[in-house]
């Protein structure tokens, strides 16, 4: 299944039973948000996935803002929603995907093969006039033993990120905003800059001036430039927290191109040790 689905496409499924729909906006800022506001309005049938209690685990003082959950937390949590590998599961949010990349990465992680992103997001979805409704999620949960059993998620660790970040045969791609990367602002974290090493590509550069989704073409030269000439399983994403440099996964697989790896701790937990070095710019 391509990774990107469109709003006609997905309208044409809405009521089967095969296909899940699952929201995942969220506001860093305001947290409470993202559930508030998919009870207002939402594509009939969504589920809601909140990025702090149901796609991350506990924030403590030796991870990033955003670490992966336990393993067992995440399987009851996909059982709770009735969310089974052989389900279509398409994943919306209100930024164009960034939020809900977080969640298309990890079923990718554990083996789900018929996951996608809305393209455009909830804002194309509006746009295109299509059912909405309001109101709490209504999943019909299902047994645990409906969902695989996994022992990881495949992401990159600390040590491993710095062993790789200065190899000629790796690249280290920084997914956020380029004055975030060039420690000329930092708006969420206590540090600025980036780790030493990495380059940077905004995920924001994955979508038209219209936030839809470049062509698969553009994004594998895109990527292709960026690698230059490193391969694509060599490379490692982070960002703040390893939420929004999914979004860069998605593009890569929709560009046809194999998937880079994630720091999951980013630079969050990168910048935890005061003795760990940072650049600017």
């Amino acid at each position: 299944m391509k990774p990107i689905l469109s709003a006609q496409e997905l309208s044409a499924h809405l009521g089967d039973p095969s296909w899940a729909v699952v929201d995942c906006r969220f506001d860093l800022m305001q947290p409470e948000w993202g559930r508030q506001d998919f009870e207002k309005a939402h594509i009939p049938g969504s589920l809601y996935a909140d990025l702090n209690r149901d796609l991350a685990g506990l924030h403590t003082a030796q991870t990033g803002r955003h670490p992966l959950p336990e393993i067992l937390t995440f399987r009851q949590f996909l059982a709770a929603q009735g969310l089974s590998p052989d389900k279509t599961i398409v994943m919306v949010d209100t930024a164009f995907g960034a939020f809900a990349a977080r969640l298309w990465w990890m079923l990718h992680q554990i083996g789900y093969a018929n996951i996608a992103l809305l393209d455009g997001g909830w804002a194309q979805w509006q746009k295109s006039g299509l059912p909405v409704e309001s109101g709490p999620a209504a999943p019909v949960s299902l047994p645990l033993s409906a969902i695989p059993e996994f022992t990881t998620f495949g992401a990159v660790s600390l040590q491993e990120v710095d062993q790789i970040r200065l190899s000629p045969h790796h690249k280290l791609i920084d997914a956020r905003a380029p004055i975030r990367f060039q420690g000329k602002e930092e708006t969420i974290d206590p540090v600025a800059g980036h780790i030493p090493g990495a380059v940077n590509r905004f995920h924001g550069q994955n979508l038209t001036n219209e936030g839809l989704f470049k062509t698969p073409e553009e994004l594998h030269a895109e990527f292709s430039q960026l690698l230059a000439g490193t391969p694509p399983q060599n490379a490692v994403v982070y960002c703040g927290s390893g939420v929004t440099s999914c979004f860069h996964l998605v593009a890569m697989k929709y560009a046809g191109l194999d998937l880079a790896r994630l720091y999951s701790g980013s630079w969050s937990e990168w910048i935890l040790d005061p003795q760990r070095p940072i650049a600017v710019e």
